[in-house]
């Protein structure tokens, strides 16, 4: 069987302890708040693995100002 974060991550029992002495409605905001977590990490590891990639493209870019860095960030998708 192949061990997760879940199975050898002590803090995944003691948070299921603690979701048992919440109501109903506190449970629903633990969920949304972990939703959150997963796509906060999700998005992460997809800056992650652009960023990697563009390294091993080659892909750098340098600028004169911040302003022009900035620009570039703002209009990446043009």
């Amino acid at each position: 069987m192949i061990e997760t974060a879940i199975d050898v991550n002590p803090d995944v029992e003691r948070i299921h302890e603690m979701l048992a002495a919440l109501s109903v409605e506190r449970i629903k905001e633990a969920s949304d708040f972990i939703a959150f977590l997963v796509e906060k990490e999700r998005k992460h590891q997809a800056f992650v693995e652009e960023t990697l990639a563009a390294e091993q493209r080659g892909e750098y870019y340098t600028f004169e100002t911040v302003e022009e860095a900035m620009d570039a960030i703002r209009n990446w998708k043009d």
